[in-house]
């Protein structure tokens, strides 16, 4: 007995000719949308995303075939990668059909699939059709029954629904009427190697010969139509994200994460800094309006959206798309709303989770200098104050800018700005050089690098903010003329080595920097200290066990992806950590991201009293931060939720500095 089948069974290599030309009418249908929506991707500014082909190619490859960044969400996620891997495995299955029946047979008289090769290939297709299935039943139930909030649901929902449940069903349907009229008479231990068209097969037993061949035509035809309906609308529906979510995989920054296009300040000819319409809108960001498919995935994961605040990063790339839409001269604050704009604390939790590798945060940037650079506009008086100090006297806090290097009275460490050599220049920043409470990380890590046989030097008085929450707030300019300060000084004393224990300057300097001219190696505190210990330089006695949860700073974690540091040193000194529910890569932001350490938080409930909370949920007593931002927030929310008596917040030097054994 053959162990094959007749590919056009009941069908007829009549309908070869018009089906093909029904494909390439459904096709040209497909290719003239995404030809109009090409079109209006280049009303956009011009932006390189072509640079780097091979490297684009291969993240490409890797994360549409790979499904990473969309399994790793829990609600939902391997739903939609198991599907899309089973819809892919059906797809190339017909396409492997058609190379068989409609080339390799007639032309070449060469038959793949037969024998053992066509029994796997018939329960790896039935397998992968009834996988298809339970998937798109699970996001089914998800989306319509479930309905999880802040979910928004539309007619197209319904409609693309009905479209992959047709596909598939039909498909079983067809199969089941041709083993009914054939391999359950003829071949009955070939149809074991499809089990889920055996049961549909089974269960038109009793159906006459001539009711199975009207039943399989029929379902044939709606298959195929239902087919070309699929080709024709991708660009129509959200089914287009199949293509732009992918593409996005190609066309994301390759620059390193947190990266912002730095302004040319001296450019004459600018009329304009910033987005204020649609006009000043990239191509880019066209784009991403139109791959988004509304997961709400960024808006779980948004703090401000999580307090009531009037952002969420979904509607945000929506908005944008429809001010693109509505005209070049809409504009972009009054579509979004200030209070949204200015509410974003850059935590990157948005476009750390989005599977579409949409890019929300350096939108909102854009927007912000605009509002700052062009209208003067900030998020409210304080703000407004806390920026004329930087410009005064180089701090936020007013503080006379000889007092910087106060903290350091007493210590042993080198004036580097005065000619003294040192091992490493300690950028110190604005919170541990005048808050009284970070004042003391900044001596904690001085005692830690001598205790290590490390001499620390500082720039003192010479020493001016990294700039960095001026330019997440959108002041460019004032940015810029800190930072270059900051680098001729730092340049000067020839240092080769700068740490830092405040992520949002290690963030500026390693990164930010570079654009203007700045490569000195710099690293933060926690990886540093890692090193000291691992290279026995700096030994730490356990002692009693400390029992702490430990917070990743959205700077240190999702931006450079230091995690593990942190905790390696943790366990070092003999603590037990219990992790928050989000942690790690999904941590919860403290809330002084984004240039928000300047600004009050007047709209909604606090993000720093959410995320203490979370970590009082732990049980542990203790919470362990290792950033002055997160430190002072903590502190605030600690106080503000009521949880003096259950919990208290430290930085990790504290806890080093407690259990420093001496030089290894």
């Amino acid at each position: 007995m053959s162990i094959s089948r007749e590919l056009y069974w009941n069908i007829g290599h009549g309908v070869v000719l018009p089906m093909y030309l029904l494909v390439i009418a459904a096709s040209l249908v497909m290719l003239w949308g995404f030809w109009q929506r090409f079109c209006h991707w280049r009303q956009g500014k011009p932006l390189n995303r072509f640079d780097c082909y091979d490297e684009r190619v291969r993240r490409l490859i890797k994360e549409m075939f790979g499904q990473e960044k969309v399994y790793r969400v829990k609600s939902g996620g391997i739903y939609h990668a198991l599907f899309f891997w089973s819809f892919l495995t059906l797809f190339i299955g017909t396409l492997l059909v058609m190379l068989q029946a409609d080339l390799l047979t007639p032309l070449l008289q060469i038959n793949l699939l037969q024998g053992e090769f066509y029994k796997a290939f018939s329960l790896v297709l039935d397998l992968a059709g009834l996988a298809a299935i339970v998937m798109l039943a699970g996001l089914f139930i998800r989306r319509f029954i479930i309905k999880p909030q802040g979910l928004e649901t539309t007619p197209d929902d319904y409609r693309v629904h009905a479209m992959l449940f047709g596909i598939l069903i039909s498909g079983f349907l067809i199969e089941g009427a041709r083993m009914a009229a054939t391999e359950l008479v003829q071949n009955p231990g070939l149809a074991l190697y499809s089990p889920v068209g055996l049961l549909v097969a089974n269960s038109m037993a009793t159906v006459s010969p001539d009711g199975l061949l009207l039943i399989h035509k029929t379902f044939w035809w709606l298959h195929f139509a239902l087919v070309l309906g699929f080709i024709a609308s991708l660009p129509y529906t959200k089914l287009k994200h199949i293509a732009l979510a992918s593409a996005n995989a190609f066309l994301a920054p390759l620059e390193e994460k947190g990266s912002i296009a730095t302004i040319n300040m001296e450019d004459e000819e600018a009329e304009q800094f910033g987005s204020a319409t649609a006009a000043d809108l990239t191509w880019k960001d066209r784009f991403d309006a139109d791959a988004c498919i509304s997961c709400k995935r960024c808006q779980d994961v948004c703090p401000a959206y999580a307090t009531d605040k009037p952002l969420s990063p979904m509607k945000l790339i929506k908005q944008i798309g429809e001010a693109a839409k509505a005209g070049q001269q809409t504009s972009l604050p009054e579509t979004i709303g200030e209070d949204a704009i200015w509410s974003c604390t850059t935590c990157r939790a948005c476009q750390d989770i989005c599977p579409a590798n949409n890019e929300h945060v350096n939108k909102i940037l854009e927007i912000r200098r605009n509002l700052t650079l062009m209208e003067g506009s900030f998020p409210g008086e304080e703000v407004r104050t806390a920026i004329g100090n930087l410009e005064v006297n180089s701090n936020p806090f007013g503080m006379a800018f000889a007092a910087r290097g106060d903290w350091a009275e007493g210590l042993p460490v080198a004036k580097v700005n005065q000619g003294e050599e040192a091992d490493i220049l300690y950028f110190v920043g604005c919170y541990a050089s005048f808050d009284k409470r970070n004042r003391e990380i900044a001596r904690n890590f001085v005692t830690i690098c001598n205790a290590a046989g490390i001499k620390v030097g500082i720039l003192g008085k010479d020493e001016k903010c990294c700039g960095e929450p001026a330019r997440k707030l959108g002041n460019e300019y004032l940015y810029q003329m800190l930072a270059q300060e900051n680098i001729e000084t730092i340049k000067a004393t020839g240092i080769t080595k700068i740490v830092t224990t405040c992520p949002h300057c290690f963030n500026t300097l390693s990164r930010d920097y570079k654009d203007l001219g700045f490569e000195i190696e710099t690293e933060h505190y926690t990886t540093y200290i890692n090193r000291l210990i691992r290279d026995n330089r700096l030994k730490l006695d356990k002692g009693a066990p400390l029992d702490c949860t430990y917070h990743d700073s959205c700077y240190l974690g999702r931006y450079k992806d230091i995690v593990a540091e942190p905790r390696a040193i943790l366990a070092a000194a003999g603590c037990q950590v219990r992790e928050m529910e989000q942690s790690g890569y999904d941590s919860f932001c403290c809330s002084a991201g984004g240039g928000r350490i300047l600004a009050e938080e007047k709209i909604g409930s606090r993000i720093n009293v959410a995320r203490v909370k979370q970590a009082e949920a732990t049980g542990a007593p203790v919470l362990v931060s290792h950033c002055p931002f997160c430190l002072t927030m903590f502190e605030d929310g600690i106080k503000t939720g009521g949880c003096e008596e259950t919990l208290k917040v430290r930085d990790l030097s504290e806890i080093i500095v407690e259990r420093i054994g001496g030089r290894a």
